[in-house]
């Protein structure tokens, strides 16, 4: 490693422990909110990463929404929480158990608004239970859809099934955004250097409302970003 990346390292695992103890505190979605988007800027300013938002007037000024984002990087919900600043949408991440057991995410990931996806577990009604009571507070729910980083070459990972299941179980229209760059690689080049300003665009997308069974929610997604 670079002493630049030992440096970051070591800052963003203060940062993120330190937001997710002051994200104990906090009551409200909105206190929530705010302290996730500070966390947010606090870290990609010091990365000198800027976010480019395309289509910013299509996000719900409020409401709930499922929303479903394409995954390359661990600052992918860093980015969305940045374009979903001047909305009053609070969505509770789905979020895998090694985050939750995490030493560098744990506390924020268990204090942020999150629900646990325990993959080793046969019976998913618990994580489904879990979602409703979200969104029976009028909470969303935000999910990157791939299940995992796309590590690939494509431009998108293959879907899995749950999405939509949670979008017509809970009534949820959905709000796609596709983040155009590679924040991965992004990510690599202001660790590698960290001298220079970086922008990643991020493009939201139209609401795809839950009840339209004119294609799946994989095949929707790639034609409103022109994805193959």
């Amino acid at each position: 490693m670079t002493y630049n990346q030992i440096k970051m390292a070591i800052y963003a695992t203060y940062l993120t422990n330190y937001y997710g103890f002051k994200l104990k505190k906090a009551i409200t979605p909105q206190e929530k909110k705010s302290l996730r988007i500070d966390y947010a800027k606090t870290l990609l300013d010091k990365l000198k990463l800027n976010v480019k938002v395309i289509n910013e007037e299509k996000i719900p000024k409020d409401g709930q929404v499922l929303l479903v984002s394409n995954h390359r990087s661990v600052i992918d919900p860093l980015i969305i929480e940045i374009a979903l600043q001047n909305s009053a949408l609070f969505g509770h991440w789905i979020s895998k158990k090694e985050l939750y057991n995490s030493f560098f995410f744990g506390v924020f990931v268990r204090n942020g608004g999150a629900v646990l996806l325990d993959r080793e577990k046969s019976n998913m009604s618990s994580f489904f239970t879990d979602i409703k009571a979200c969104t029976k507070k009028g909470d969303s729910i935000f999910i990157f859809p791939e299940g995992t980083r796309n590590k690939s070459e494509k431009d998108l990972g293959e879907f899995k099934s749950g999405s939509q299941i949670i979008a017509i179980k809970n009534r949820l229209n959905i709000l796609p955004i596709y983040i155009r760059s590679n924040a991965n690689n992004q990510l690599m080049s202001s660790l590698k250097d960290g001298k220079n300003e970086i922008t990643i665009e991020i493009e939201i997308g139209d609401i795809i409302e839950y009840k339209d069974k004119s294609a799946t929610l994989e095949d929707a997604y790639k034609s409103q970003f022109n994805l193959k």
